[in-house]
């Protein structure tokens, strides 16, 4: 079920969703993950992911996208996940994580990742 096109996108209801509402935005070019997809084929997947958001008419959501099977993914395209957060429904519906902080990285080494990583920018 197609909800909205463009020429670098298709957007499409979940055909096992985790709420009312989840939809899926994914790219024409096929790029397995996001690092793999050229720029120019970028334009279109904010905008869109903005537009089904408030079209689920949630207050609350999450957009998910996942690169590489230790990150969870599971299809190899690159595509979007819009998962609307019902508030009624509180966690029995949408997406649910927890946040393990790394606790053991210090300050200084927070620094040098930094540093390693502006310098590859």
């Amino acid at each position: 079920m197609k909800l909205l096109e463009t020429d670098t996108i298709f957007a499409f209801m979940d055909i096992g969703p985790i709420a009312r509402g989840h939809c899926l935005v994914i790219p024409k070019h096929h790029a397995a993950k996001l690092s793999d997809l050229p720029d120019d084929q970028t334009r279109d997947i904010i905008p869109a992911l903005k537009k089904l958001a408030i079209a689920t008419g949630a207050e609350n959501y999450n957009i998910l996208q996942n690169n590489g099977r230790p990150a969870h993914q599971v299809v190899d395209h690159v595509h979007f996940h819009v998962i609307p957060k019902y508030a009624e429904k509180g966690d029995e519906e949408g997406l649910v994580i927890g946040w393990p902080t790394q606790k053991d990285l210090s300050k200084d080494e927070i620094t040098k990742i930094f540093e390693e990583m502006k310098s590859k920018l």
